[in-house]
């Protein structure tokens, strides 16, 4: 456990899966933690800070905020008060995401825009409003969710392959805006990880194939190493691009996939 305090970083998305072992990371590296997901998951924010509070035993502090990432009066009141409460913010973590399944005909309008408003609106807030904070703080750490499906376009998920592709050029435009300030802008690009959301893919690849190994087969057999990565291999990545070490790193989105998508 790291002592000395690193300082503050915020993750949203932060209740489950990815964003929560992010944030245990990034704890025990040493950080405080501003935690972020919407009010259905909110209990679990909470549990999620008294477990960080007792493994450090309050050497860390942790502040929960619920907010919906893709309403901007939302981002902006998430990050002035964290600065506020925990005061500043060093690391920012866009790390909010949903999916739709389905083909391109069965894909409603609603769909569409329930996933870029989280995915695309979403992440553009959050890195907007860090980077405000930033630029008058005197730099930071960006960090905003890519994929697998931002690098190589997956049918029957044309919304969120769409809405990663986006999250890949906004994070190279920003990195271009924000490296004089000292920001650096990183996204990171998992494949097939064990969380919540690969189940939902592989259960819809089951219901659309009838195969029962389904999208954790389907991931395996293309996999360069044949197995399924955990939350951990992307909070091991997000941790070293909030590191001082990771300084002459921007504009990246890095690829978790166990070897399917080589850039």
């Amino acid at each position: 456990m790291a002592n000395v305090r690193k300082g503050v970083a915020l993750i949203t998305g932060a209740g489950q899966g990815i964003g929560r072992s992010i944030a245990l990371r990034l704890a025990e590296d040493g950080f405080d933690v501003g935690l972020n997901d919407i009010e259905a998951n909110k209990d679990k924010l909470e549990l999620l800070a008294a477990d960080i509070t007792q493994k450090h035993e309050s050497q860390r502090r942790t502040y929960v905020f619920v907010a919906d990432v893709s309403e901007e009066k939302d981002v902006q009141a998430m990050v002035d008060t964290v600065v506020r409460e925990l005061g500043g913010l060093d690391v920012m973590v866009a790390n909010a995401g949903v999916v739709r399944t389905g083909s391109l005909f069965e894909a409603s309008v609603a769909d569409w825009d329930a996933v870029l408003s989280v995915n695309v609106r979403g992440t553009f807030l959050c890195y907007k409003y860090a980077a405000q904070h930033m630029v008058n703080q005197g730099g930071g750490r960006i960090i905003g969710a890519c994929s697998l499906a931002g690098k190589i376009g997956h049918a029957y998920l044309s919304a969120y392959s769409a809405s990663k592709f986006a999250v890949k050029g906004l994070t190279q435009s920003a990195a271009r805006e924000l490296g004089r300030y000292g920001i650096t802008v990183n996204a990171y690009a998992p494949g097939p990880i064990q969380t919540s959301m690969l189940t939902e893919l592989h259960n819809s690849e089951v219901k659309r194939t009838g195969d029962p190994g389904g999208f954790y087969k389907v991931m395996e057999n293309t996999s360069a190493l044949g197995y399924l990565g955990n939350t951990g291999d992307v909070a091991s990545l997000v941790s070293y691009l909030a590191s001082p070490e990771a300084h002459f790193i921007t504009g990246q989105s890095i690829t978790v996939d166990g070897g399917i998508y080589f850039d």
